[in-house]
């Protein structure tokens, strides 16, 4: 790209703001060399650099670039040979400071995923060593301290002493010759301390001269007691200027040694100010990062031109390159056609450059081999040239040089000959560019422009818009929509009268009339739609925050019914603690009978039943559990059935149904008819199978699951045995308690022979601790 092109975009004027966010003259260096690159891999690389940039400056609020000089001139200079002067060491001190600084923060950001900068960081090299050395020696005044060398302590301790020497012997010339004196102070002439002696006490002072005054009548002498204490002071400050140039010639050697590292680190330092100064400009213009290609695709919502007061600029939508490659833009003049021109042209430039540009995200970006343009008047009064001539000579160079990969822009193209022939030519042009498959921009005031998308392949024509009712433009880009003239509108409502616009409007032909027609259409629909849109955006805001809010109201019911389950939880541990409670008291009871007296086998049993008896019975929730549903029963309702009321989200029970799709349902205490479809099946209780019963001496009744045989006779017990064997087995029991107590064992054992002579006993054994221990034998049943 030429240096015309940059020069009729204004880029100067961005690198300009560009370089006052550079931190570093490095940076600003960088910012000076900025040229857009055309191929795709570079313009996306520096658009990844920008775009981490950006991302630290957000997470961050800045990156951390004081203290950063150019300092290569200085180390090439040491690497000769050159003695470096303090403070061109205190700026290397101070860039490897600086460079230690950012590589520290950039190391240590978290939750952001850097690897360009990261990679530039690692080539940073901590030069603590040197850093330590400089900074030993000079001060950050760009002093030498007197600690830079023993030497050098003890030169400036002797200097200090002969200056108090030299001062305290004028300081007696002072105060016992003031008159001889032109005014009594102490001055210093050659790097000598002196007096201001009056002409006439010259041989009375007696010494030196070493000036005089203007007007001659006051000498500036050294005494003659004060020239060897001088003479010494002299000799040490040429002593001290000598070791501090060993000083600074040792430290010069130095960095010498470390010019390779140095050079990196500044080259580092520079690639990360200057990435991070466009990051800066990206977050100032509200800029976004464009999707790059190279296929000619421009896409940009909200576009504005960088150079312009963000807060009066007119955002728009541009799109070239998918549907249609050339665009046509027609409008009155000062109606912004040429801003528009101008903004496609610098945003282009600004994404190949590795800035992002002023649009709204999801913007995308073609990158060009060639920009061209042609826009403003360039006429030249020395060459003899016409606005026409000026503008064909860029034309025809321009027609030379493009190709597929270009981006041309035409401002006003065909205009300063004669219309018809303006029109036919820019047409032709236009033709051309379009048959190469270039893309192009072009604005004209032409009428004949106006139909040209309509019957051209890949062209869409455009327009500014222009409100006839302020009678200004508004700078709104219509994409589809060719602009209208407005000059009947205009002059209406700039007070000309009805009769000499229809007379006006007379002269017009059929084909401009048709054509305005036709404008005119395309823009109420352009408005009706516009309507639409906003009628549509705003009721899916409206969806959003209604859908929002129900969520909300959702949350706080899911919350609402947690905190009923945490009741009925804490209700249920109480329950449960009570519980315990009831079977320590229990247990102590027991143990005061126990040792109260004997107690006897059927007390502990009572007591057992006691304590189980006391653990209550507690429904445990099951989250995100929900009944099975059974499809036959939920098309089929009957009474008895669990059902939920949907229009009063009660549930209920069907007591009967009362026609063909109604039932009467129970919802507490009410009854009450509804309709099926407002019936939604929960649950069907199944019947329960009772036990059967046993048949005992001639009478039903349910089986115990346990046998009491204590006191009885030893036959009338194993009589007693024999048949409730019978009865549990018919019961369905499969494992029965009988109770016979210790004693003297003799009914123990019978019931343990008797267990293992039956058929239908499988298995016989003690009871356990808790069953009742040997006072109590288990029979397992078949």
């Amino acid at each position: 790209m030429n240096k015309r092109i940059l020069r009729i975009l204004e880029f100067h004027k961005l690198l300009e703001q560009l370089s006052e966010l550079a931190a570093s003259s490095l940076g600003k260096e960088k910012v000076r060399k900025l040229h857009p690159a055309t191929e795709l891999d570079q313009v996306v690389r520096w658009q990844d650099e920008t775009d981490e940039a950006y991302h630290v400056i957000r997470l961050k609020g800045h990156v951390p670039l004081g203290g950063i000089v150019d300092i290569k001139p200085s180390v090439k200079r040491a690497v000769i040979g050159g003695i470096l002067s303090t403070n061109e060491c205190l700026d290397v001190a101070s860039t490897i400071y600086g460079g230690k600084q950012l590589k520290h923060f950039i190391d240590h950001l978290e939750d952001v995923d850097i690897p360009i900068l990261q990679e530039l960081s690692e080539q940073i090299v901590p030069l603590n060593e040197l850093e330590r050395e400089i900074k030993s020696c000079i001060d950050e005044h760009g002093h030498m301290m007197d600690g830079a060398s023993d030497k050098l302590r003890g030169l400036r301790s002797k200097i200090r002493t002969n200056e108090n020497k030299v001062r305290d012997r004028l300081d007696n010339f002072t105060k016992t010759k003031a008159k001889m004196l032109s005014d009594a102070i102490i001055t210093i002439r050659n790097d000598r301390y002196v007096l201001p002696v009056k002409q006439e006490y010259r041989s009375a002072i007696g010494g030196i001269v070493h000036d005089q005054s203007a007007s001659g009548q006051t000498l500036f002498m050294e005494p003659q007691s004060v020239v060897e204490i001088n003479n010494e002071l002299q000799a040490a400050r040429v002593e001290e200027k000598r070791e501090i140039e060993r000083i600074l010639k040792d430290l010069s050697i130095r960095i010498a040694e470390d010019e390779s590292f140095l050079m990196t680190n500044v080259e580092a330092l520079a690639a990360i100010d200057f990435i991070v100064a466009r990051a800066k400009l990206s977050h100032q213009m509200k800029a976004s990062r464009p999707t790059m290609n190279d296929q000619g695709v421009i896409k940009m919502k909200q576009a504005r031109h960088p150079l312009l007061d963000a807060s009066e600029v007119v955002a728009n939508d541009v799109a070239l390159g998918e549907d249609y490659t050339a665009i046509v833009i027609t409008g009155p003049n000062t109606g912004g056609k040429t801003v528009t021109l101008k903004m496609v042209g610098i945003c282009t430039l600004m994404a190949q450059s590795g800035l992002q540009v002023p649009a709204q995200d999801g913007c995308e970006m073609a990158v060009f081999s060639d920009v061209f343009a042609d826009i403003g008047d360039e006429q030249s009064i020395e060459q003899s040239l016409s606005t026409f001539s000026s503008h064909m000579t860029n034309i025809v160079d321009i027609l030379a040089q493009f190709d597929r990969r270009s981006l041309i822009l035409f401002d006003e193209l065909g205009a300063g000959t004669d219309p018809q022939e303006g029109a036919a030519l820019a047409m032709s042009i236009l033709d051309h560019v379009i048959e190469r498959k270039a893309n192009v921009i072009a604005t004209t005031h032409y009428p004949e422009l106006k139909a040209y998308g309509y019957n051209r392949e890949g062209v869409i024509n455009a327009s500014v818009e222009f409100d006839v009712q302020t009678l200004k433009p508004t700078y709104r880009l219509l994409i589809g929509v060719p602009g209208r003239s407005n000059a009947f509108e205009i002059s209406k409502r700039l007070g000309l009268s009805e009769g000499v616009i229809e007379e006006a409007k007379g002269h017009i032909g059929t084909d401009s009339k048709s054509v305005e027609n036709m404008i005119a259409s395309l823009e109420d629909s352009r408005r009706k739609a516009e309507t639409d849109y906003d009628d549509a955006h705003e009721l899916l805001e409206e969806a959003v925050q209604l859908k929002q809010e129900l969520e909300k109201k959702w949350q706080q019911f899911e919350q609402e019914r947690e905190s009923l389950y945490k009741k009925a939880e804490e209700k249920a541990e109480k329950a449960v603690t009570k519980a315990r409670e009831e079977a320590e008291f229990i247990v102590s009871e027991i143990r005061n009978m126990q040792s109260a007296a004997e107690i006897k086998e059927h007390e502990w049993i009572e007591a057992r039943k006691l304590l189980d008896e006391a653990q209550p019975e507690l429904t445990k929730k099951q989250k995100k559990q929900e009944p099975v549903f059974d499809e036959a029963k939920a098309k089929t309702l009957q009474p008895g059935d669990e059902v939920r009321l949907l229009s009063l989200d009660q549930k209920g029970s069907i007591i009967e149904q009362t026609g063909k799709n109604e039932f009467q349902v129970q919802v507490g205490i009410m009854k009450m008819k509804a309709k099926r479809k407002d019936l939604l099946f929960i649950k069907r209780d199944e019947p329960v199978m009772e036990k059967p019963l046993a048949t005992v001496r001639g009478s039903q009744y349910h089986v115990k699951p346990e046998l009491d045989l204590r006191g009885e006779r030893y036959e009338d017990a194993l009589n007693q045995l024999e048949k409730y064997i019978d009865d549990a087995l018919l019961a369905g029991y499969s494992k029965v308690s009988i109770i016979h107590g210790k004693g003297t064992g003799a009914l123990r054992k019978g019931v343990q022979t008797f267990a293992r002579k039956h058929s239908k006993i499988a298995n016989s054994r003690d009871g356990d601790m808790g069953e009742g221990g040997l006072g109590v034998t288990v029979l397992e049943l078949r």
